[in-house]
């Protein structure tokens, strides 16, 4: 049940680090979750249990959460961490973090960096694949084009050290201006090292003009191993047609749910969402 890391998209593969490539078998897209919102009170030992009722067997950990895994964590407590999981089907595919880096200060981005690679240690201590990390704004004060040029510099940076660590750095699709994919794919033009990689949020700019196919293929070659997703059946966002997208590429990874809404049984909505991914799943592998 465990790969340590899913292979990353299909046309893409070669791009990603032979040492996060290597020993992985193909398993197409698996569903996960992010403990934002449906796990945020759960500790680790509850967090893995209700992940293996629902059968939802990869986990991104959300920081400031009740599973406690922070860089704050000892060596044995690090350890431990590492074996809950390995014990378990359930897969740590590492840690969501709110570290940005479009900040007008040298010294407020600097930190950020800093900040990124004490948990990309603790990644690697816990046994997971990577972190997550967002560009967060295009500040108004400041052209465009250089905090467009800092933030690729910064995840360049944070990139050949996650290498080091045989650790991906996920980039959402996140924030004011920067979660509008012309944006998105200015910034990653200037990333050059492989271990960055796009991690695709379910925005409602992805449905700008020319489209959410279009805006797709625009960065779909620095597509990663991880893509969150909102409740599958609230709102309007077209899940099939994307679904289709990346059947179409041979994806192989996983779709993480990021959730919103405050059900009553939370185990029961998983599996709920997890019976609607396997849904959406089939009729694309059908049509591709």
């Amino acid at each position: 049940m465990k790969t340590g890391i899913a292979a990353g998209l299909g046309l893409a593969a070669g791009n990603l680090p032979f040492s996060l490539l290597a020993g992985n078998a193909r398993k197409g897209m698996q569903f996960g979750l992010v403990t934002y919102q449906w796990g945020r009170d759960w500790d680790l030992e509850t967090l893995i249990s209700n992940c293996e009722k629902t059968g939802v067997l990869g986990v991104e950990l959300r920081t400031q959460h009740a599973h406690g895994v922070e860089t704050s964590l000892s060596s044995s407590q690090r350890l431990e961490v590492k074996k809950r999981f390995e014990d378990s089907p359930v897969t740590c595919l590492g840690y969501g973090s709110n570290f940005e880096y479009h900040s007008p200060d040298p010294k407020v981005v600097q930190d950020n960096i800093q900040q990124t690679k004490e948990y990309i240690k603790l990644c690697k201590d816990i046994g997971a694949s990577g972190i997550k990390v967002k560009p967060n704004n295009l500040p108004s004060d400041v052209p465009k084009e250089k905090t467009i040029a800092q933030i690729a510099d910064s995840f360049n940076k944070i990139g050949a050290f996650a290498g080091d660590y045989g650790q991906l750095v996920r980039v959402e699709v996140h924030g004011n201006l920067t979660q509008e994919l012309p944006n998105m794919k200015a910034i990653f033009d200037q990333v050059s090292d492989p271990n960055v990689k796009i991690c695709w949020n379910c925005n409602p700019e992805d449905l700008l003009s020319p489209g959410l196919e279009a805006n797709f293929n625009s960065v779909k070659q620095w597509f990663g191993d991880t893509v969150h997703v909102r409740e599958f059946n609230e709102g309007d966002y077209p899940y099939q047609e994307l679904f289709y997208l990346f059947a179409k590429m041979d994806y192989q990874g996983w779709i993480l749910m990021e959730a919103r809404t405050e059900p009553n049984d939370r185990i029961a909505a998983l599996k709920e969402q997890l019976n609607l991914f396997n849904t959406l799943k089939s009729n694309a592998l059908g049509i591709v």
